[in-house]
């Protein structure tokens, strides 16, 4: 499938996954809700810490459904087939929903124990899936459009959800976190036990439990790589984008021993852009053996995704589909910098302390200048409508987080900025790496000197990709829904 399409189809399904699981892991959370006080071997703060752990499993769900669905039905009980009105009840406002939401990640934060493993449930976990629902909802609640029938911006929800945020932030960041030295090693490691950064990681192990991420990134399946747009978005060295830069800022990559190499373009930008893509373009015609080892690997845009691969994990488990057995990090301290400092400046009340015990730090690990509350210049490429300092905010989030998850279309969604997803207005968001000096050798598709990574696909924006459709089969048992 073409990255240059949208996640959905047009046509609503009939069934889906997301829907289903989701309300079965809101069931579960109900259900230990209403089991947990009846244990009377469990002493009040044991039984507090596992009820604020199911407050915060069914806050996480509604949290998921309710930026996919919008308005939803509140349910607080595990139903059974007698519960009529609840299962054929109707969607309830999104915004009182995510009120609840709230009240679970209070009592969560308030009664999980302060412990300190990295692989089960903690309070600084819980602070750190609120600070991520709460800068959602905060930032989506200040930048929604009152039009076409949509709910009219709420400032003061906004101002107390990016609070709420911010406290989160703080309270994790009071509990000696650190920062990996190593970027990429918070990615392709084979043992997060020992990473200051993490808070919540998941482990695999050889032979027991393991992935396919490495395999993706590195096999003979074509991968979709990484735009011109996200490209342009790193930051060089001095500190400027690509339109204010005095550093060499030429795309055009030599040809050496046979690739386009990226040595000399990647040694003056943000050293996680490096860390994140192949040092050499790999596309149809080119293709690129990583470590010299393994598969020969190609790229739909020319920017091959080195982030998640280890060179010490031997061949016969990085390219093979389920063989891989990195960990994973799930929750960690560069996000809650990033969540931090954002909440911050959505405020209006960000500080230069602010900003050196959050996103300066990330900078720092990047090789890049401090960012200031007065950014000291304007970058043309900004699009959104917001500040030079948010615009820079934004910006660090999208450069430490690229390729993670689908973290960047949730960001356009809470930012209602989707719009920029639009391949028609937006065509540099489908362009590649810069061919130009191996025209011949390139097989795919151009646009000039640069690949087309569309697949000949395209997004037309449309104000109803703001939500997914919920499924037709459950419309149909409970037109309540429509």
């Amino acid at each position: 499938m073409s990255f240059a399409k949208w996640t959905y189809p047009d046509n609503a399904p009939s069934t889906s996954a997301t829907w289903k699981n989701g309300w079965i892991e809101v069931r579960r959370a109900n259900i230990m809700l209403e089991n947990v006080p009846t244990v009377a071997s469990l002493d009040e703060a044991t039984k507090n810490h596992w009820l604020g752990v199911a407050r915060l499993m069914r806050a996480w769900q509604y949290y998921h459904l309710v930026r996919m669905y919008g308005n939803l039905p509140w349910i607080d009980k595990a139903l059974n087939i007698n519960d009529e009105g609840e299962i054929y009840g109707n969607r309830e406002d999104r915004d009182m929903v995510m009120d609840k939401v709230l009240e679970d990640l209070d009592f969560a934060v308030t009664n999980i124990k302060d412990i300190s493993s990295k692989t089960t449930w903690s309070r600084s976990l819980a602070n750190a899936m609120k600070a991520e629902v709460c800068l959602y909802e905060g930032s989506f609640r200040k930048y929604r459009k009152n039009e076409d029938g949509q709910q009219a911006p709420d400032a003061t929800g906004a101002a107390r959800y990016l609070t709420a945020c911010k406290e989160a932030c703080l309270a994790v960041m009071s509990k000696g976190y650190k920062l990996n030295t190593s970027y990429q090693g918070n990615y392709n490691s084979t043992d997060l036990s020992s990473n200051p950064e993490m808070i919540l990681y998941k482990a695999y192990k050889e032979g027991l439990l393991m992935h396919s991420t490495i395999d993706y990134t590195c096999s003979s399946t074509q991968i979709s790589g990484m735009s011109k747009n996200a490209f342009e978005s790193y930051l060089f060295k001095d500190g400027k984008p690509m339109a204010l830069t005095s550093l060499n800022k030429s795309d055009e990559a030599p040809f050496q021993y046979g690739h386009l190499s990226l040595k000399d373009i990647l040694a003056v930008r943000d050293k996680r852009l490096a860390q994140t893509i192949d040092t050499v373009l790999l596309y149809n015609g080119r293709g690129f053996t990583r470590f010299n080892t393994g598969m020969e690997s190609t790229s739909s845009t020319g920017y091959g995704v080195a982030k998640y691969d280890n060179e010490a994990i031997p061949e016969g488990f990085r390219s093979q589909s389920g063989k891989n057995y990195t960990h994973a990090p799930l929750f960690w301290l560069s996000v809650i910098y990033l969540n931090y400092a954002e909440a911050c400046a959505e405020l209006g009340n960000i500080t230069q302390d602010d900003l050196d015990k959050s996103i300066n730090l990330l900078k720092d690990r990047a090789g890049l200048p401090h960012l200031n509350p007065i950014v000291g210049f304007s970058d043309p490429a900004n699009n959104h409508g917001v500040s030079d300092l948010i615009w820079e905010i934004r910006r660090e989030r999208r450069c430490e987080l690229m390729f993670d998850n689908d973290n960047r279309y949730w960001d356009l969604i809470r930012w209602h900025q989707l719009d920029k997803l639009d391949t028609t207005k937006y065509p540099d968001i489908i362009l590649a790496a810069n061919v130009a000096n191996d025209m011949d050798g390139c097989e795919a598709n151009k646009v000039g000197k640069y690949i087309d990574g569309s697949k000949d696909g395209s997004r037309i924006y449309d104000k109803k990709r703001y939500l997914y459709p919920i499924p037709t089969g459950q419309i149909a048992l409970n037109p309540q829904l429509a």
